[in-house]
C-alpha cells in the first residue's frame, strides 16, 4: 500500500508510549481565565507551533463560535487555516478525514452536541476505523470539538450527553475536562494525538475560572485525577458534574473521594480501582440516561475486578431514561447534589 503521509513529530512505531507531548508555550500566569478562554488559548498555541493545524466548522471564523471559543483565530492565522463551513456536519467530518489522510491536523467543531447525529456515519464508519483499516500506515489526527451536556437552559438538540455513542466506537479517544487547566492541556494533547479524539466541552463550565499554566504540561489523556480525598465512598464522574460532586462532598457527613475521570477512553482504571479498594463503595454520576450509560460499564468493571473489596453494590446517579427535557424541566432532570447524596446514603447502608 502506498503511504500517503510522512510521520510527524518523529514518532516511533515501536515506542512503548504512543502519546506525544505537545510543545509547551510558557506564558507568565497573570490572572484567572475561563474554560472558554483556555480552549481558545490552546487552539491559538497549537496553531502557532504547527502550521498543519486547521480549525473549521459552523460560524467559527467570522463569528468566533457561538460561545466565542474560536474568537481571533481567523484574524490571526487567516481564512486558509480557520474557516466557516456550510451547515452540514457530515461534510465537516468527511473533509476532516480527507485532510488527515493528506497529512493535515484538522480540529473541526460540531456547534452543539445534538448536531453530531448527522455526522455519525462519518465518525463511526471512517474517522474511527481509518488507522486500523490501513494497518497503521495512515494516521487520523482529528480532534472533534463538541460543546456538550446540559445546564444552560438551551433548546432541543442543544444539550445532550453523547459520550456513550463514541465510547462504544472502538478507535475513538474520548475526553472531557472539568477545569480550565484540563481544558487547555487535554486539548493540546488531543491535537498532538495520532488517533481521532472526541473532545466534549461542558458548556456550563465555560465560565469557570482559574490560573492556567501553559508552560508545564498537566496530566495527559488516559489519566484520572482525585479532586477530593475521602475514606467512605468513591464518587466517579467527569466533565460538568465534577463541581456538583465536590459540592455534595462538602455537604455530606461521609467522606467522599471525588475522582474526575477526565479521559473516558482510554480509561485510567488503575486510579478508579485504587480508590474503590480504599473506600469499599462507589457511586458513578453522569448526565446521560441510566440505561446503557457509561455508569453501567464502570459498575460492571468495578464489580468484576474489585468484587471482594466492595462493601455495597456500585450505584448510579444519572439522568432519566427519557429524551432530554425542555429547558424549564432541566433542573429536575439533571442529576444534582440530592440525587448523588441519596446514592451515598444507600451505599452506606442508610435508608
Amino acid at each position: 500500500m502506498t503511504q500517503l503521509i510522512e510521520r510527524p513529530f518523529g514518532f516511533d512505531d515501536d515506542a512503548a508510549e504512543p502519546q506525544r507531548t505537545p510543545v509547551a508555550v510558557p506564558v507568565a500566569p497573570i490572572a484567572p481565565i475561563s474554560m472558554a478562554q483556555a480552549i481558545n488559548r490552546a487552539l491559538h498555541d497549537a496553531m502557532r507551533v504547527d502550521d498543519r493545524v486547521l480549525v473549521f466548522g459552523e460560524d467559527v471564523a467570522t463569528l468566533g463560535g457561538v460561545f466565542r471559543v474560536t474568537e481571533g483565530l481567523a484574524e490571526t492565522y487567516g481564512e486558509q487555516r480557520c474557516f466557516d463551513t456550510p451547515l452540514a456536519e457530515s461534510a465537516i467530518i468527511g473533509i476532516a478525514v480527507g485532510m488527515a489522510i493528506r497529512g493535515l491536523v484538522p480540529v473541526p467543531e460540531i456547534q452543539f452536541d445534538g448536531f453530531a447525529a448527522p455526522a455519525f456515519d462519518q465518525m463511526v464508519s471512517h474517522l474511527a476505523k481509518y488507522r486500523m483499516r490501513t494497518r497503521g500506515d495512515v494516521d487520523m489526527p482529528v480532534t472533534v470539538r463538541i460543546p456538550s451536556f446540559g445546564g444552560i437552559g438551551a433548546v432541543e438538540h442543544h444539550s445532550e450527553s453523547t459520550e456513550t455513542y463514541w465510547l462504544h466506537t472502538a478507535g475513538l479517544k474520548v475526553v472531557t475536562p472539568s477545569t480550565p487547566t484540563d481544558a487547555y492541556w487535554l486539548l493540546r494533547y488531543a491535537i498532538a494525538s495520532r488517533d481521532p479524539v472526541i473532545f466534549l466541552e461542558p458548556k456550563r463550565r465555560y465560565w469557570a475560572k482559574e490560573v492556567v499554566d501553559t508552560g508545564n504540561p498537566a496530566d495527559p489523556i488516559g489519566r484520572a485525577a482525585i479532586r477530593r480525598a475521602g475514606d467512605d465512598v468513591t464518587v466517579l464522574t467527569y466533565g460538568p458534574l465534577v463541581a456538583t460532586a465536590l459540592n455534595a462532598a462538602e455537604l455530606s457527613p461521609h467522606g467522599l473521594e471525588v475522582v474526575d475521570l477526565r479521559s473516558l477512553n482510554p480509561l485510567d482504571f488503575d486510579t478508579v480501582a485504587a480508590s474503590v479498594r480504599k473506600t469499599g463503595r462507589a457511586v458513578v454520576m453522569h448526565e446521560g440516561a441510566r440505561t446503557v450509560g457509561f455508569g453501567a460499564e464502570l459498575a460492571a468493571r468495578i464489580s468484576e475486578e474489585c468484587f471482594y473489596d466492595l462493601e455495597a453494590p456500585v450505584l448510579r446517579a444519572t439522568g432519566f431514561d427519557t429524551p432530554y427535557p425542555p429547558a424549564r424541566l432541566e433542573k429536575l432532570w439533571l442529576p444534582g447534589v440530592d440525587r448523588l447524596l441519596d446514592c451515598v446514603d444507600k451505599a452506606m447502608g442508610q435508608p
